[in-house]
């Protein structure tokens, strides 16, 4: 079983509980205003990996994260490549190792099934409150977003929903209050992470000669989110 990873981050320490050993998958059929990893997009990048040998790569960072951490896989969108992260999460539960998966949802629901089978934790994004942003915004879908996050509640699994605020798109307290309350109708949320948007990506999409649509944004600050939160 073959996946393709764009990059390995050994010790984060913002994708899910503990120390994680994060993997960036290559492939996302999203293209987000705000993307930070445009260098995922293209499903052909990135270099091959074997589910088997990834796995033993990770245990060798087992002393790193322990029994409080575990691993993430993340992306682009990780669903692209459902097989690989089912059977990369199947080898690491036989180390007992926890498994999160960062996701905007965007896969084939028949096929994220076997992934979510081997899932301790879902970390899902919803990009937008309504199907119109979604669409203008992302080129996705919100309704196909909900229906996945309804089978991690069906299937009982935790669920952290993640939205980035953005200056321009989503940095109203109605846009965050509709979030939040999408959020809170899921029976198997456990928190919301409120992720400042940052502009630091965009010397990756001059490299790629890509545009970057918020290349003209400033960052947002953690207090500037905390500000608009404390108005919910």
């Amino acid at each position: 079983m073959e996946g393709r990873v764009s990059s390995v981050q050994s010790m984060g320490a913002v994708d899910g509980p503990g120390l994680r050993y994060v993997v960036f998958l290559q492939g996302c059929p999203l293209r987000c205003a705000y993307c930070h990893n445009p260098e995922t997009w293209d499903l052909t990048g990135g270099t091959p990996y074997t589910a088997e040998d990834l796995c033993k790569t990770i245990l060798r960072y087992r002393p790193y994260f322990g029994e409080n951490g575990g691993v993430t896989v993340s992306g682009g969108e990780p669903l692209l490549q459902p097989e690989f992260v089912a059977e990369l999460f199947r080898r690491l539960h036989e180390h007992n190792i926890h498994t999160a998966l960062d996701t905007a949802g965007a896969g084939d629901l028949s096929r994220a099934k076997q992934v979510l089978k081997h899932t301790d934790l879902v970390l899902c994004d919803i990009k937008f409150p309504t199907e119109a942003q979604y669409k203008s915004h992302c080129g996705g879908s919100l309704q196909h977003t909900i229906d996945f996050m309804r089978l991690t509640e069906s299937m009982h699994i935790p669920l952290w929903v993640r939205h980035v605020v953005a200056p321009g798109l989503s940095d109203t307290v109605e846009s965050l209050r509709a979030v939040k309350a999408l959020a809170e109708s899921f029976s198997n949320l456990e928190k919301i992470e409120w992720l400042p948007f940052k502009n630091i990506c965009a010397a990756k999409y001059k490299a790629l000669h890509i545009p970057f649509p918020m290349g003209d944004k400033p960052s947002f600050s953690q207090s500037h989110v905390e500000a608009l939160l404390s108005k919910l």
